[in-house]
């Protein structure tokens, strides 16, 4: 019965260490998410990472219900999964809110993205106004230009003339 306790007490270490590095790439996966800015790619990572902490949850609830299943002969053998019962459902609250928290922040960037989505279109559509708006001045602009050309060119063959009579008379 000794030898049974430590082997689950060796092997409730071994799933704690396999916890902790769970929890350290949930950490991982939370620092990629913030990093992305695109909204389908933000989409895609929050599926895998409640994919990945539903494995982890049905972890938990298996390593709980072997520990349900064990004997409790003794009274001191009583008091130990209880604490590790407690740590667990301890790690487990702990997961669920930072989950929570997490969903949160990609539900804040997914609005804080759609937002500057529509600062971008209404700055697309300003400088679109704009490009017309100078083309038409543009060619406002060339078409006087053409006229100041003609009437320069008139004046010039008036003004010639006019020398070319003066001379005359």
């Amino acid at each position: 019965m000794e030898a049974g306790f430590s082997e689950m007490q060796n092997e409730l270490q071994s799933r704690d260490a396999l916890w902790r590095r769970k929890q350290l790439e949930c950490q991982q996966l939370h620092t990629e998410l913030l990093k992305i800015r695109e909204y389908k790619d933000m989409q895609e990572i929050q599926i895998k990472h409640q994919s990945y902490c539903v494995q982890l949850t049905e972890q938990l609830e298996n390593k709980n219900a072997e520990l349900l299943l064990l004997p409790q002969s003794q009274e001191g053998q009583q008091e130990e999964p209880n604490k590790i019962r407690n740590h667990v459902y301890r790690e487990e609250q702990s997961h669920r809110s930072e989950q929570e928290r997490m969903k949160t922040e990609i539900s804040d960037l997914t609005e804080e993205l759609h937002q500057k989505e529509i600062t971008i279109a209404t700055i697309m559509e300003k400088a679109s106004l704009l490009e017309r708006q100078l083309k038409m001045e543009l060619e406002i602009k060339d078409k006087l230009l053409a006229k100041q050309q003609l009437l320069d060119f008139q004046y010039k063959f008036i003004k010639s003339e006019n020398t070319h009579l003066k001379e005359m008379v």
